[in-house]
């Protein structure tokens, strides 16, 4: 805890940010992490719950009041190194995590959460600034080797446990930098791509071999895939390797095939983000997808649309209308009924700030076109209702269909798995939605020495469960490898 009194003295702070007519401007990030003595004040707000539910609701278990007491008692070494004793990347958590941990806070019952995200973000970048962040080396080599299949943040977290406890791991990528979709994905104006970069650094240092443009899998994959890469073969790695973790993310979007999806100006979200990541980083691209000018028209109301909201403002856009096939949900939640779980509320993103007209329950009918490039969209008012099954069904309201201009469309309604082809090469077995089948005991698959971790086996999720998978699952390889392990699960 921080100071006994602290919660009822200080208000919660929120970290400073650029205005919204500023930031659009550029791709760089705009919030600013708290001073020290702002951190201080906020670490203070940590009360003597007793029982500290924040450490529950984060999915890496993160030492939450021991590092808000340390920030408030101003001992910052320690407080990274409690930081860092549950969580490889807290730079990447404290810049995109929605922050469950919040949610849960003893606090949030009848007061404002302890900043807990905010403090995160101000430790990590503290120990950056102080050169505290070093590489662990590993005390002695074993001699075994590792292949991580997946560059994403359940990779990284697996390869640099892995690495640590002295295995010889290798990292392979099929894109042409690390990262996954923290590299391609999610825009830099939520994190800058050389965040990754200096991780990958002391990785490095640690041990760690990345091999980026190395597609795992079958050589008429690759092609089919569309994807320009090395190839390497399971047959390889299995021969090469003592143990394999495949922990791609869940990368096949949800479609929709609706009259007109066919017609040019029609994209997933992912090639839309991904190609601005690209022209951010240096590279030079002959047909990106741009929001310039035009009436631009995001499906689906989570994180990623909020990307494209975010990501066609910077472009220049005539508009942004958001749909979310959902009601919209409450502004509050009844507390009494979700805490400490996390709750379903109306949240407004940094994104949907600078400039966007949400609607929810609509349902999108058909794309018209001209000239074989899209104009126009057809929705409808949909409500939910329960069936005679007792389960909830969606019903279109009789009268209203409506049109709305649309030069630029883009599909955000999340991923239904990861990319099958990779399974179906190693032969592990899938569960009913197309994940890897493993438990969390050992994340062992059916296929010997191959393990499955992240996106790749839980389906889509966020940057914290992969990097709690991935850690996990770097418990269970070392076992399997050396009898025993030491590594935290």
């Amino acid at each position: 805890m921080g100071k006994v009194t602290g919660f009822l003295e200080y208000q919660r702070l929120q970290e400073a940010a650029e205005a919204p007519e500023q930031r659009v401007k550029h791709w760089k990030e705009f919030v600013l992490h708290l001073n020290t003595e702002q951190a201080k004040q906020q670490g203070a707000r940590c009360m003597d719950c007793g029982i500290p539910f924040c450490t529950n609701g984060c999915p890496v278990n993160n030492i939450i009041p021991d590092w808000n007491d340390l920030v408030y008692r101003q001992n910052w070494k320690q407080a990274l190194a409690v930081l860092h004793s549950t969580n490889n990347f807290p730079e990447f958590t404290g810049r995109i995590c929605p922050a469950p941990c919040e949610a849960a806070c003893t606090l949030n019952i009848n007061s404002d959460a302890v900043g807990i995200k905010s403090i995160e973000h101000a430790i990590i970048d503290h120990g950056w600034e102080h050169g505290w962040v070093v590489p662990a080396s590993p005390k002695a080599k074993t001699g075994k080797k590792v292949a991580v299949v997946g560059s994403g943040p359940a990779g990284l977290a697996c390869a640099q446990q892995l690495a640590r406890a002295g295995h010889d791991v290798t990292v392979f990528e099929k894109s042409d930098r690390i990262g996954g979709l923290l590299r391609y994905g999610i825009p830099d104006f939520k994190l800058e791509k050389w965040q990754i970069d200096r991780r990958m650094a002391q990785m490095e240092q640690e041990g760690v071999v990345f091999r980026p443009s190395t597609f795992v899998g079958r050589p008429e994959d690759a092609k089919a895939l569309g994807i320009s890469a090395t190839v390497k073969t399971p047959q390889e790695l299995q021969a090469e390797f003592d143990a394999i973790v495949v922990s791609g993310g869940a990368e096949t979007p949800r479609d929709l095939p609706v009259p007109g999806r066919e017609l040019q100006g029609v994209h997933f979200a992912m090639d839309f983000l991904r190609q601005q990541n690209k022209v951010v980083a240096g590279d030079k691209l002959k047909d990106q997808i741009m929001a310039t000018g035009k009436h631009v028209i995001v499906i689906g109301g989570g994180d990623t649309g909020s990307d494209c909201v975010g990501t066609s403002n910077r472009h220049g856009a005539a508009s942004v209308t958001q749909f979310e096939v959902m009601p919209q949900p409450p502004v509050s939640e009844n507390k009494e009924l979700t805490w400490p779980y996390w709750p379903l509320k109306l949240r407004t993103s940094s994104s949907h700030e600078e400039g966007v007209d949400r609607d929810w329950a609509v349902s999108t009918k058909a794309f018209k076109g001209k000239n074989g490039k899209v104009t126009s969209l057809v929705a409808c008012r949909v409500e939910w209702v329960r069936g005679d099954n007792g389960q909830m069904k969606m019903v279109e309201v009789e009268g209203s269909e409506f049109e709305l201009p649309a030069d630029l469309v883009l599909f955000a309604m999340g991923f239904v798995s990861p990319v099958q082809q990779v399974l179906e090469a190693f032969g592990v077995e899938r569960d009913a939605r197309g994940n890897a089948r493993a438990n969390t005991d050992d994340y062992r698959t059916n296929v010997d020495k191959v393990f499955a971790a992240g996106d790749m086996r839980r389906g889509q999720s966020l940057v914290v469960w992969a990097i709690r998978e991935g850690r996990q699952c770097a418990a269970s390889v070392d076992t399997f490898l050396m009898g025993a392990t030491e590594l935290p699960r």
